[in-house]
């Protein structure tokens, strides 16, 4: 049975990719991004910055008038502003937080209402292991980073009598455009000898959002080839 799933950041990269999961599994897909592109298949691609809340509002009470209320929930967008901290701007600061973290938080907000009243859903937030490693310049993205994984824990812990879970999914080094300059004596750390794909974020975000993983809740999965191993 298809499910209405409603995903952010899926345009490219990691989210593109779980985008694209979801499609080849018969899944009903949303997406949401700055862009408003989407991989073929996506039922409905909207263009919004998550920052404009009305905007945002507008765009899933769209989604929803369509397709239903969402069954899973991805929060895949964020953006990068590193640099060192003493260099580190207010402004750069604040977008990260914002885009990374408050906004998820909105945006998930919103999408747990109807799927209470469902009494039903999945959610799944995209973390990082950078708040779990200590990757200098990093200070913003780390701290909104870390902020999902605690939202989440307490998110679980408030919506799983209406048996809904809520997880984290904390990739590490995976080739996208953000990771393009990585150095090699960082992916030379990762036990497995290579970055990650896409496709491997995409294959656990699948399994948390099945039937499979109804009895995992508030939990972090690093799919990062043992690069945080031990956190």
């Amino acid at each position: 049975m298809s499910r209405h799933v409603i995903i952010t950041g899926a345009s490219r990269g990691i989210g593109g990719d779980i985008a694209t999961a979801f499609v080849s599994a018969g899944d009903t897909v949303t997406t949401l991004s700055r862009s408003g592109t989407a991989p073929d298949g996506v039922a409905n691609s909207l263009a919004v910055d998550l920052a404009d809340r009305e905007a945002t509002d507008t765009a899933i009470d769209h989604a929803i008038e369509l397709f239903g209320p969402p069954a899973v929930f991805v929060a895949n967008a964020g953006i990068t502003r590193d640099n060192l901290a003493l260099r580190m701007s207010d402004d750069d600061w604040d977008e990260v937080i914002e885009t990374n973290l408050t906004s998820v938080f909105r945006v998930t907000k919103r999408v747990l209402k109807p799927m209470i009243r469902a009494r039903y859903g999945r959610v799944i937030l995209v973390s990082s292991i950078s708040p779990f490693v200590g990757i200098a310049g990093q200070a913003n993205y780390a701290a909104s980073k870390a902020g999902l994984v605690g939202m989440a824990r307490s998110l679980a812990r408030e919506v799983a009598s209406r048996h809904i879970t809520v997880n984290v999914v904390a990739p590490g080094l995976i080739a996208t455009d953000m990771t393009r300059d990585v150095s090699a004596d960082l992916v030379a750390q990762v036990p497995l000898g290579r970055t990650g794909h896409g496709s491997d974020v995409a294959a656990t975000v699948s399994f948390l959002a099945s039937e499979g993983a109804s009895y995992i809740t508030g939990t972090v999965i690093p799919v990062d080839g043992g690069l945080g191993m031990g956190w």
